[in-house]
């Protein structure tokens, strides 16, 4: 996933090719990996002088604030599949939040305090290895984010058998074409109400 504002890139989670998907060349300023599983972490496929995140803290950089906060990739306290680093981007007035490869039941109270007033929310929809539809789609309208946009779900030639971002859709409610990327400015988004959008790169 790539995020851009004011001239800085934002790279979160890239995948390494093993996945049976292609990584295009992507230049960044900022790399946040949230785990350290293969189809996230893979570093060198990126370049540029980056400034690297991947652990919970809380970071400033280039103006940008960026608090990484400790979850779980499992719903056993992190036995089955070890930790997961939710990252809240602060910047240019709009706060985003990247939810990893959660896999909790639910946000805890502590979580939820530390995402609350997202505007765009990155979430995994395809269960599997994280949570499902279905509680991707519970938490999502629990946030109230302006915008949803669904990730790691199936695409086709991915070697993981996941969910289709279809099902997160169907329970929604709503019919949404995919599309390249989705760029907004501030008073745009003010008005959106819980608008979905569905990107091709899906990761």
């Amino acid at each position: 996933m790539r995020i851009q504002s004011g001239g800085l890139s934002f790279v979160i989670d890239p995948f390494s090719p093993e996945i049976g998907l292609n990584l295009p060349r992507i230049k960044a300023d900022v790399l946040l990996i949230t785990h350290s599983h293969r189809d996230h972490n893979y570093k060198e496929g990126i370049s540029g002088d980056y400034f690297l995140i991947e652990n919970p803290g809380e970071y400033e950089v280039k103006g940008a604030r960026i608090y990484g906060i400790e979850s779980f990739h499992d719903e056993s306290s992190g036995n089955e599949r070890g930790l997961n680093t939710i990252y809240r981007i602060e910047l240019e007035n709009s706060s985003l939040v990247h939810l990893g490869d959660f896999g909790q039941k639910e946000l805890s109270p502590e979580q939820r305090e530390k995402v609350d007033g997202v505007d765009v929310l990155f979430v995994p929809v395809g269960g599997v290895y994280t949570i499902d539809a279905s509680r991707a789609w519970a938490i999502a309208r629990g946030l109230e984010p302006k915008v949803i946009i669904p990730i790691h779900y199936h695409l086709p030639g991915l070697k993981y058998k996941l969910q289709e971002v279809d099902e997160f859709l169907s329970i929604a409610k709503v019919k949404v074409a995919a599309q390249d990327k989705f760029s907004f400015r501030r008073n745009e988004i003010a008005d959106f109400k819980q608008k979905i959008i569905v990107l091709n790169a899906g990761m």
